[in-house]
């Protein structure tokens, strides 16, 4: 709780036994913000050993309890926040009633050590950093978060609890941003995130509702927090990123940079080899750095950074199709027979493509719409997708294509490992036999939290409380949809399913890109732009069961990111509304993929190599991709006119 009043301090071992019986009752503004913000930044835990520091009644043991850590800590001064801790978590967590400094901890006990809101409370900060690099391994990190000190400052700022309608506060002990950043580098931590957020939508409400607005306006765009992520030294990965690759450009400098649908910061993105090293402030002082260094800066002020987009369901090698079909359709069966009847000249045309070559094509229709991660519904195709492809090809997963094409799909599906994706089209129609679809799955034993349905649209609300008590995931691609059977899923339906993910779909069917179908969700169907942004960002990484921070910008995360012109909207609103002529950078694993002209001169040169000239209807992007033979090889076939995903191309100049 934050105030101005003044009052006489309370330790906070006493401050924290009078607020332990209200503490989780209260809507507190710093914690929805610190929650919405790191719970992007965290690591995979899956197998690690965690201590929360200073834990309180338990809100961030509780929130990663599902998380797969081998171990979970509890550490806290107050045993009355104990005691609400252990209610909610029971034997889940060990609990430690003690300050830091005797937890009776051994040294390299622990993986991951969180401090959340404690640090203001230490008397001693630089044995507090001291003694955390001595419980953690070689490698593991430190997650801090705190009320910024240089705000609460200027605004007065004071912590503390209402006792009877009286505040009561607790003593702080202030020390500026500058101070904690060198305490924790003199403890030999390095710093490898810190953003400085303001309060934001989520916030205001909270504030509203306290009849607090004019305090908000005081505060401004004031940041709020302070969230820090420090890596102790040794090797260590918590993301299994084998994409590695080289690349012309080893900071970011002066972006906006998008931390969730509502969260973003100024600062340095610092990229190493394919991974994102460090995000923050000021990561690597201009003073300090070599000059090759600065040499591949690039500087991205006026930009938005986002992570770069999942594509979690295409078809790759059809993105030079036309659409075809008239619509009307009660079942995809009966799509499929009508163009086999009516379009199979064209469909023959572009068939004799190369199918290598149609394939670069599905790679390139996903570049132009910032997708870097595509789940590519047919065969992996390791020569094509492990040789410079454009976008990253998703290959452990399995699959099927229907019921009513493989009669194989439940069979396939138990033969699947355990915690790895099985995808199949599903209730792709809307008539008694789509709805049934889901219930014959689960009835093959088929249908289970591995599974990823994609459309579902057929299923009724039975079926969708099926699939939601099952725990597998959904697909929506409601272009597609919408032009097959004149109807799609909407926001109510979505909402039933706890893990959804966007999908392009083939151009056979779909509007064009992936940001094309983002806006058809936005707009035909009425996604809210809050909702939509993580199907496809962090939602979709996890219906995917990803492993290298996609959909996320987080240190050790893949260096897989876009930039597009900053308009100062959230991060949300500016993705709802986003076409390919906007996205004027995307990097993949580390390497410049596309540019726009602007950003061409913005790039060190070495970035630039490989980088060749695509015409989009009047706009040019370069494109790292062999678009002469790709050119030479489809006119061959299809003549001069060549539409991707429903968009003319041409080679530029």
């Amino acid at each position: 709780m934050m105030s101005t009043s003044p009052s006489t301090p309370l330790a906070s071992v006493e401050g924290y036994r009078l607020w332990a019986s209200t503490y989780d009752d209260e809507a507190n503004p710093m914690l929805s913000l610190e929650q919405r913000i790191l719970r992007t930044l965290l690591p995979p835990l899956a197998g690690l050993d965690v201590a929360d520091l200073g834990c309180g009644t338990g809100r961030w043991l509780d929130a990663l309890r599902h998380e797969g850590a081998r171990s979970m800590t509890g550490v806290d001064a107050s045993a009355e926040m104990l005691a609400k801790a252990k209610e909610k978590l029971g034997a889940a967590v060990e609990f430690v009633c003690a300050d830091y400094k005797d937890a009776p901890f051994a040294r390299a006990s622990f993986d991951v050590v969180l401090g959340n809101f404690v640090l203001s409370y230490v008397v001693a900060p630089g044995e507090f950093f001291q003694r955390v690099h001595s419980i953690l391994r070689p490698g593991g990190l430190l997650v801090l978060s705190d009320v910024h000190p240089e705000t609460a400052q200027e605004l007065h700022w004071r912590r503390g609890v209402s006792v009877a309608g009286e505040f009561r506060e607790i003593r702080t002990h202030h020390r500026s941003m500058a101070s904690i950043l060198a305490l924790g580098r003199k403890a030999g931590l390095q710093i490898e995130i810190h953003v400085q957020p303001s309060f934001g939508v989520a916030e205001r409400e909270i504030f509203e509702r306290r009849g607090r607005l004019s305090e908000l306006q005081k505060i401004g765009n004031h940041p709020a927090i302070y969230l820090l992520l420090l890596r102790a030294p040794g090797a260590r990965e918590f993301y299994s990123s084998d994409r590695k690759v080289g690349c012309g450009v080893s900071r970011l400098t002066g972006a906006r940079v998008a931390l969730g649908p509502v969260e973003s910061g100024h600062g340095v993105i610092r990229i190493q080899d394919s991974s994102i090293a460090a995000i923050g402030p000021d990561t690597a002082p201009a003073g300090d750095a070599p000059a090759e260094q600065v040499a591949a800066d690039l500087d991205l002020s006026g930009y938005l950074v986002l992570p770069g987009l999942i594509n979690a369901h295409d078809h790759l090698e059809f993105a030079l199709f036309p659409r075809l079909g008239r619509g009307g359709y009660k079942n995809f069966l009966e799509w499929a027979k009508d163009i086999h009847e009516v379009h199979s000249t064209e469909i023959e045309r572009h068939r004799r493509v190369p199918k290598i070559s149609r394939l670069w094509w599905g790679g390139i229709r996903n570049l132009l719409a910032g997708a870097t991660t595509v789940c590519h519904h047919n065969p992996y195709e390791e020569k094509v997708f492990s040789a410079g492809f454009p976008v990253n090809v998703l290959a452990d997963f399995a699959w099927a294509h229907s019921l009513a094409l493989d009669s194989d799909a439940a069979r396939k599906k138990h033969g699947t490992p355990c915690g790895r994706p099985f995808l199949i089209h599903l209730a792709e129609g809307i008539d008694d036999a789509s709805a049934e679809e889901v219930f014959s799955l689960n009835r093959a034993g088929a249908l289970n939290k591995d599974t990823v349905v994609i459309h579902g649209l057929g299923m009724s609300g039975e079926g969708r409380a099926l699939l939601q008590a099952s725990g597998a995931s959904l697909i929506w691609c409601p272009s597609s949809n919408l032009f097959l059977f004149g109807e799609s899923l909407g926001p109510e339906e979505i909402r039933q399913i706890r893990r959804v993910s966007l999908g392009s779909d083939s151009s056979l069917t779909a509007d064009g890109d992936l940001l094309d179908e983002v806006r058809c969700a936005h707009e035909m169907c009425h996604m809210p732009a809050l909702e939509l942004y993580g199907l496809v960002t962090h939602r979709a990484a996890q219906v995917l069961d990803l492993k290298n921070g996609e959909g996320t910008l987080r240190a050790g995360g893949a260096a897989d990111l876009i930039a597009v012109k900053d308009t100062g909207a959230i991060a949300a609103e500016v993705l709802s509304r986003l076409s390919y002529r906007d996205v004027e950078l995307v990097l993949l694993a580390g390497q410049v993929k596309l540019a726009s002209n602007e950003m061409r001169q913005r790039l060190p040169p070495a970035a630039c190599e490989g980088l060749q000239p695509l015409l989009i209807e009047g706009t040019t992007r370069w494109i790292c991709a062999p678009l002469d033979r790709l050119f030479e090889e489809t006119t061959r076939h299809l003549g001069g006119d060549i539409f991707l995903g429903g968009k003319e191309v041409c080679l530029g100049s």
